[in-house]
């Protein structure tokens, strides 16, 4: 009798420990599947944002480049997509993704639009863990310090200028965080490095060929 009671209870705590590996394994494909689609709606949201529909007349989803963790400078965790925005089928902007690995409590991950000029038509945040009330003023919907970006180039404001205030560059810091802000202003320099390193991949131009319309 106590070996048959041994046997099912050990059967039992089998057919348990089945059962929860069942559950957990099924509730992580089913959270990591909404978080990934969070994550590309608020990206499709983002391209609008940088990109409004009177700038381009094509599907900017259908328009892609992939780019990964291979990909030099966009310092990636994962596989990710350029956009293209055309206009009568010219390249306007190529919305670069980006993740800057040194923020203050972990990774962040952005879009910078490049326009074919090489000047910033918009920078937008995507997910972060930044500190509330501190660090994440990176996010559009709590400053508007991303703005600060608008029309920005590599030579403007130049090299040395591509820090925040305490570094010597030009952009704010937040007070009582500057790891945040310095980390973006990091990645969005490195776009800019990237799309200027890759003007034929993107738009179609040599590296010293203006855009049209560039002065």
């Amino acid at each position: 009798m106590l070996g048959q009671s041994i046997t099912r209870n050990s059967m039992l705590l089998a057919v348990f420990a089945v059962c929860t590996t069942v559950l957990i394994s099924g509730t992580y494909l089913l959270t990591k599947d909404r978080i990934a689609l969070e994550k590309r709606r608020a990206e499709e949201r983002a391209l609008l944002e940088i990109v409004p529909r009177d700038r381009h007349d094509n599907s900017m989803l259908d328009d892609v480049i992939p780019v990964g963790p291979a990909t030099a400078g966009l310092k990636l965790a994962d596989e990710k997509r350029i956009y293209l925005a055309k206009q009568d089928g010219a390249v306007v902007t190529a919305i670069i993704p980006a993740t800057a690995p040194d923020g203050y409590t972990g990774e962040i991950d952005l879009v910078v639009g490049v326009n074919a000029d090489g000047s910033i038509a918009g920078v937008r945040v995507l997910s972060h863990r930044e500190t509330p009330g501190l660090g994440d003023k990176v996010d559009l919907k709590k400053s508007d310090w991303v703005l600060g970006f608008d029309g920005r180039a590599l030579d403007n404001p130049g090299p040395a200028g591509w820090a925040v205030k305490k570094d010597k560059g030009v952009f704010d810091q937040f007070t009582g965080a500057t790891i945040t802000p310095r980390a973006v202003v990091a990645a969005t320099l490195r776009v800019l490095q990237y799309a200027d390193a890759n003007r034929q991949r993107l738009f179609g131009l040599a590296t010293d060929e203006p855009a049209e319309g560039a002065q």
